[in-house]
């Protein structure tokens, strides 16, 4: 695992690819699909039962654009537990996407996706709460809302 901390029944399609798996943390029940590039210049967090899927890039790593040289500067990216990135989503350096929020396929994420949102495009922007079955919500979520 070349330092990353993976959680159990952790599913990492083959054709995924982790820059630098040492700052790479998955919670349990997760998936990370194939195609995927997880750019971990910075840190980033998948919690319990989250689904990164195919061919999304979590680039957590940039360059200042106002300096001449290009500085070059890492930020932490969190998916929140429950939370489902749908194919070919880009998330940005520092993004925080939230406990069980969903993010269309496609969508490009620059800010913070508040818990329990369906959110879809570029830029991602809220479309509506994302629906649950009541005997079937972790009681997380209820504080989270």
């Amino acid at each position: 695992m070349f330092g990353a901390k993976i959680g159990k029944g952790v599913i990492i399609r083959p054709t995924a690819e982790i820059t630098y798996p040492w700052k790479l943390t998955i919670g349990d029940h997760s998936w990370v699909g194939d195609h995927v590039t997880l750019y971990t210049l910075g840190e980033i967090h998948i919690g319990d039962n989250a689904c990164v899927s195919q061919h999304s890039y979590l680039c957590t790593g940039s360059h200042d654009y106002t300096k001449p040289s290009f500085d070059i500067f890492a930020k932490t990216i969190t998916i929140e537990p429950e939370a489902w990135l749908a194919t070919n989503v880009f998330v940005g350096p520092g993004v925080t996407v939230g406990h069980g929020a969903v993010v269309g396929a496609c969508s490009v994420v620059f800010q913070d996706i508040p818990p329990m949102m369906i959110c879809s495009g570029n830029p991602a922007k809220v479309i509506r709460p994302r629906p649950v079955e009541i005997d079937a919500i972790n009681p997380a979520l209820l504080q989270s809302r």
